[in-house]
């Protein structure tokens, strides 16, 4: 960003937030298939925290579900129906998870 205003202070970038204790996690697990090519996928959101910690829980999930899936848009997305599964490992694992509707 320039500027010609010599008293100019550019908004320094925000750093992620620290990632939450599991315990302390609200994550709502909801199955969609809008705009998805009428292909079903099981989200995870509501997780607080670095990008690289969604990304190693997305992998975890996946890996448990035996299934791909990708993280973005701050969504862990799972393909398959397997909201029952993910709410269960979640929840198993120090998580508090809810299915949402």
């Amino acid at each position: 960003m320039y500027s010609t205003d010599p008293d100019f202070k550019a908004e320094e970038e925000s750093e992620e937030q620290a990632t939450l204790p599991a315990s302390q996690q609200q994550l709502k697990v909801k199955v969609d298939k809008h705009h998805r090519g009428g292909k079903v996928v099981t989200l995870v959101l509501n997780f607080e925290g670095k990008k690289e910690d969604m990304e190693e829980l997305g992998k975890k999930i996946k890996t448990f579900c035996g299934t791909g899936g990708s993280v973005k848009d701050g969504e862990i997305i799972i393909q398959g129906d397997h909201a029952e599964k993910v709410v269960q490992w979640l929840n198993k694992n120090g998580f508090t998870a809810a299915k949402r509707i």
